[in-house]
């Protein structure tokens, strides 16, 4: 047999043994993966001044609460959030209700791009600052949830669709 035959041979089984895994614990890992972040960023924000994010999210809940919500309440309350997020994301528990959450935290999170533009773009190139990636990083988290809100009727990753 030719070298080149059996060279595309062992690629094809490689990759159709990688396809196989990735499909068994995409879902898996998607799920855990999200889970962690949202557990972390919304552990900092328990402490005063360790998250990147804090002074923004509290300026943000300042104008969408019409001033009504303190920001020290108003960061425990986001920070609480997040948690029960993840945790619901890790635990595989409540999932819709979970998503739920985080769709609508996530709609939070984005109305600093209507209300602070100047703050999150550099005026030259309209390049992001600090603040506007680490927005712009929830359309990757909001992406995630969506593949994770298919699977919460059975659905999952086929390696091989018919």
């Amino acid at each position: 047999m030719d070298i080149v035959v059996r060279i595309r041979r062992a690629c094809e089984k490689l990759d159709l043994w990688a396809v196989r895994w990735m499909a068994r614990i995409g879902v898996l890992a998607l799920r855990i993966g999200l889970g962690i972040v949202f557990c972390w960023f919304g552990a900092l924000k328990f402490v005063p001044g360790l998250s990147p994010a804090e002074d923004l999210a509290t300026r943000t809940m300042q104008v969408l609460s019409l001033g009504f919500v303190p920001p020290h309440v108003g960061i425990v309350v986001l920070a609480t959030w997040e948690c029960i997020i993840g945790l619901g994301l890790m635990m595989n528990v409540a999932m819709r209700l979970t998503l739920g959450l985080l769709f609508l935290q996530m709609l939070g999170t984005l109305t600093p791009l209507a209300l602070f533009p100047g703050e999150l773009f550099a005026p030259r190139y309209f390049a992001p600052t600090l603040e506007g990636q680490y927005i712009i990083k929830n359309l990757v988290l909001i992406g995630g949830a969506l593949v994770l809100g298919a699977t919460v009727r059975g659905g999952s990753l086929v390696a091989e669709p018919e």
